[in-house]
């Protein structure tokens, strides 16, 4: 069968005049202004992505320019010299390709052939698509051309990267910048096309498209024209998705959803379920993230959000975006930037995009300083994410004993030296704890078990009576507790200074700590002294704590550590040439600068000799004294 050849809707649909152009309402608005005030340039740079109307600009343009009785706004695009211009046949209006004419002799030609008048038109028209691609000795070639042209001759570039012209170009020309198209605006027209062709197209098949088509009509019009290859009359949303891997809406809902409800297993199932199904892990990704961002606008400006989350999922988002702190999302997006950027450069993106959605789901539980904040007013810190098995809040010992535990035994002082015994040196004083030690005590009836007691979910009702009585935290107690806490963690517990215990109001204590003391503040909010004190509490009043700390001036200020000077490495150093121990007179008399210390304030040597710690440190590093 002979005919007319089939034209794709992406040349069938092209703009014909400026009332067909869409989403470039400034830049159409500015070229008519200039055209009916005839303050038209010499130059044009369009810039803008692919799709977005360049090159048809260009053209609508050119034939308002040269249409009959043109310059004019007005004009009818089914004339001969429109067409022409419109099927690239006309003399007037030349159209290069600058990847393919990039070359030095290709300009100077051009530069040549501008001199002669047009045919039919008003002007010479010279149309360059892609100039970026000229090489730097063509744009000089071109340069003097393009600043004075003669009075016939227009130039209009057109680019989608501009920060590769050269400055000098640039400076030369007016620019406008076509942006992508709203994705609404897109939506539309293509239902409109739909309707044209006798097509059914749904309202959310066009989103769809518009959506992966990120701006850009032409390509919108190819993947629907595409898919009434493929579907025939009538096209849904699951076409879509089975034929460009686009994930629907109401799967992204979905996974929002579990993510900021922090079902983690339901996500990565969810994730599991589109990889299999063929699904763009990027293009997964990116429509989570616009999500996120709809929620953050949601969040902090209601008023400018828009949103395109299905109305069956609405509802639920809504309530988990209420209890969701703004911090919280803005950090949800940074996880996800990052997971993206990963799966960038990466042929595995499935396994990027999972690692990303763990740590976006972890970032919502994670205690940031807002979250401290919160909590010292009295809020509640965030839950866990994933849901395990509950745990017990205080875990029983392993036998309770039937007496107190003996209080630990200092380590014996090094051996002495066989010269004379060494005494021995005194241990640090242990922090007095509330009797009984550390673990309760044993009430009585009870007798003691040996084997571990049951699981704190199977004790029976009868034994509950071993737990101590819940009850407010006094002064007392919270000492006992910071010295458990000293005798469990010595090098933590050594941060801790001078507190002021204040008040226990249902498990919040209120400390008091010296303003200057930021070494205290800083360990008592740590987590792992927190619940170290926490289960000490446990154990003393029955109930944990949550910390919350204020300054004030009556408490002691933290000691200040003295820095001791260094050493003077040349009194230590030995003398170049010591004399025998033998030949120095019996009664030799000290330097007059060695005297200046009262001889009761002198140790003598055996004492200097014998003293613990002197022997401690030779023990240690295996050392000798030498007499000198």
């Amino acid at each position: 069968m002979h005919g007319v050849s089939y034209q794709v809707f992406a040349r069938k649909y092209r703009p014909r005049t400026f009332k067909d152009v869409l989403g470039q309402d400034h830049v159409v608005r500015t070229l008519c202004n200039a055209i009916e005030q005839q303050r038209l340039a010499h130059a044009y740079l369009f810039v803008g992505p692919r799709g977005t109307g360049k090159t048809s600009t260009a053209r609508i343009f050119a034939k308002a320019l040269n249409c009959t009785d043109g310059p004019k706004v007005d004009f009818d695009p089914d004339e001969d010299v429109c067409l022409e211009i419109a099927e690239g046949r006309s003399l007037d209006v030349q159209e290069i390709d600058g990847a393919s004419n990039r070359g030095i002799d290709n300009i100077r030609d051009l530069r040549d052939n501008v001199q002669f008048a047009p045919t039919r038109g008003k002007y010479r028209i010279i149309y360059i698509d892609e100039v970026h691609m000229l090489t730097k000795e063509s744009f000089n070639a071109l340069l003097k051309t393009l600043e004075e042209p003669p009075a016939h001759v227009m130039f209009i570039f057109a680019t989608t990267e501009p920060h590769k012209i050269l400055p000098t170009i640039l400076s030369r020309c007016q620019r406008f910048d076509l942006r992508p198209i709203p994705t609404e605006t897109i939506a539309n027209h293509l239902v409109n096309i739909a309707s044209n062709e006798g097509v059914t197209l749904d309202t959310d098949a066009a989103y769809a498209i518009a959506t992966v088509a990120d701006g850009g009509m032409r390509d919108a019009q190819s993947m629907l024209d595409q898919l009434v290859s493929f579907c025939g009359n009538h096209i849904t949303e699951q076409n879509v998705n089975d034929i460009f891997g686009v994930t629907s809406r109401d799967t992204v809902a979905k996974a929002l959803t579990y993510m900021l409800d922090r079902q983690l297993p339901s996500l990565l199932h969810l994730v599991h379920e589109l990889a299999e199904a063929g699904r763009d892990m990027g293009q997964l990704l990116s429509e989570l993230m616009g999500a996120v961002r709809e929620l953050l606008i949601a969040k902090v400006a209601p008023q400018e959000a828009h949103s395109t989350i299905p109305e069956q999922w609405r509802a639920s988002l809504n309530e988990l975006l209420s209890r969701t702190p703004t911090d919280k999302i803005i950090r949800l997006m940074e996880v996800l930037s990052h997971a993206e950027e990963q799966m960038r450069w990466s042929t595995n993106k499935r396994l990027y995009l999972e690692m990303g959605l763990i740590q976006a789901v972890h970032s919502l539980a994670e205690a940031n300083i807002s979250d401290i904040i919160r909590a010292l007013n009295g809020a509640p810190l965030p839950e866990t994410p994933i849901a395990t098995v509950p745990l017990p809040a205080v875990t029983l010992p392993a036998a309770l004993p039937s007496t107190p535990a003996p209080a630990p035994v200092p380590a014996p002082a090094p051996a002495a030296a066989p010269q004379a015994a060494a005494p021995t040196p005194v241990p640090p004083p242990v922090p007095e704890a509330p009797e009984p030690a550390p673990q309760p005590a044993m009430p009585a009836g009870l007798e003691p078990i040996d084997d571990a007691p049951p699981l704190f979910g199977d004790i029976p009702a009868s034994d509950i009576s071993a737990e101590p009585a819940e009850h407010a935290l006094t002064p007392q107690e919270w000492e006992a507790a910071l010295a458990i806490v000293r005798e469990k963690s010595p090098i933590a517990g050594a941060d801790i200074g001078h507190t002021l215990f204040i008040s226990d109001d249902d498990g919040l204590a209120t400390i008091a700590i010296h303003p200057d003391d930021t070494t205290s503040r800083d360990a008592l909010l740590s987590d792992s002294l927190s619940e170290l004190i926490s289960n000490s509490a446990q154990d003393l009043c029955g109930h944990g704590l949550r910390l919350r700390i204020i300054t004030d001036n009556s408490v002691p200020p933290p000691q200040a550590v003295e820095i001791l000077p260094p050493p003077n490495f040349e009194e230590l150093a030995p003398q170049p040439k010591p004399k025998p121990k033998a030949e120095q007179p019996a009664a030799a008399p000290r330097p007059a600068a060695e005297n200046t210390a009262p001889p009761s304030l002198k140790p003598s040597d055996e004492e200097f000799y014998h003293d613990p710690l002197i022997e401690q440190a030779l023990e240690v590093f295996h050392a000798t004294l030498i007499k000198q």
